[in-house]
């Protein structure tokens, strides 16, 4: 492409345009009309220069048109609570759904590692000794030790709140991170698994392993579903670098970006419960059996939220994006 020759035999529309955008009075139908038209030929534009030549100030500029050519032809949009409504009920359930075959996977793999990590652990005394000292060990592990006492530490209201940014943060990570190719979300997920590994590990050791599920499981099944669903979305984000399918990178990524962006607000919410639950029912009196029912609960509840109503609006076709009309136009790019 000539840039200078394109220019020249386009800079008319564009200057209309931008001539239609800045009148004060209101537009007659005829020129609504034309402004609707100038608006798709210009964004056209913009796409054909950003894929063959790419000017940075013109595209700086036909970037700003289009920008303010679409807010003057679809008008501005308010959140209302039925936006709210409906992403719980739909948009954050189906975008859950629609990534299953990337997060369970994930939790199969990775519930696999945290045992096996455990199993070797707890069979090589060696491990252990590498781990910490033999007192150090006993002090983790004995009844009453860090173990159990760590979920009673803190007032229950603190250590909850303190347990979900920490959760929200750590999924947010994974959700982040997918961008770069994958590796920094598998290191994450690594770490987490390594971690509830060596509780497994040095807990059986002691022969109280079922202490240890007692506390975990409560909270840990939601908790880590949580996880696994923001890991598994990551990977899928950052697959989508490698492989944006029928897209552009792009358009691709933008695509997948919003869901996610979408799933970290749905997640904190999950994630807040487990945290509720971590704070209140995992150190609380009532007997191992009830508490685990409890997470057993919330964790069904979880599935059938995401299999029954995500299922149902991502058959619908939802898929966790924003509204079309509040998208950027993808457009056609040169081979």
């Amino acid at each position: 492409m000539d840039l200078d020759v394109y220019v020249t035999a386009h800079r008319a529309e564009w200057d209309r345009l931008d001539h239609l955008l800045t009148r004060g009075r209101r537009l007659t139908g005829a020129e609504a009309d034309e402004l609707v038209a100038l608006y798709q030929r210009t964004a056209t534009h913009l796409s054909a220069i950003q894929s063959t030549a790419p000017d940075p100030a013109l595209t700086a500029r036909l970037t700003q048109l289009v920008a303010r050519a679409r807010s003057a032809v679809t008008g501005t949009r308010r959140s209302t609570w039925r936006d709210v409504v409906r992403f719980l009920t739909a948009g954050f359930p189906a975008a859950v759904y629609r990534s299953r075959h990337w997060w369970i996977p994930t939790a199969v793999l990775s519930t696999l590692l945290a045992a096996v990590i455990g199993w070797w652990i707890g069979t090589h005394p060696e491990i252990q000794a590498a781990i910490a000292a033999p007192d150090e060990l006993r002090r983790l592990t004995r009844p009453g030790g860090e173990y159990e006492t760590y979920y009673s530490s803190h007032p229950a209201g603190s250590f909850a709140a303190q347990v979900w940014t920490n959760n929200a943060r750590a999924a947010a990570l994974c959700l982040a991170l997918g961008a770069f190719l994958c590796f920094p979300v598998l290191w994450v997920l690594f770490i987490n698994m390594l971690n509830l590994g060596v509780g497994i590990g040095l807990m059986s050791s002691a022969g109280r392993l079922d202490t240890f599920l007692g506390l975990v499981l409560p909270h840990g099944l939601l908790e880590l579903t949580a996880v696994f669903v923001a890991a598994g979305t990551g990977l899928r984000l950052g697959w989508t670098l490698i492989d944006p399918g029928p897209y552009s990178r792009r358009a691709a990524l933008a695509r997948q970006g919003r869901a996610a962006i979408g799933m970290a607000i749905g997640l904190a919410l999950v994630l807040f419960v487990s945290g509720v639950i971590e704070g209140f029912v995992t150190p609380s009196g009532l007997p191992t059996w009830a508490r685990v029912a409890i997470g057993v609960a919330a964790e069904a509840a979880f599935l059938v939220y995401v299999y029954v109503l995500g299922g149902r609006a991502a058959r619908a076709g939802e898929a966790g994006d924003v509204d079309a009309d509040q998208r950027s136009a993808e457009l056609p790019t040169a081979a």
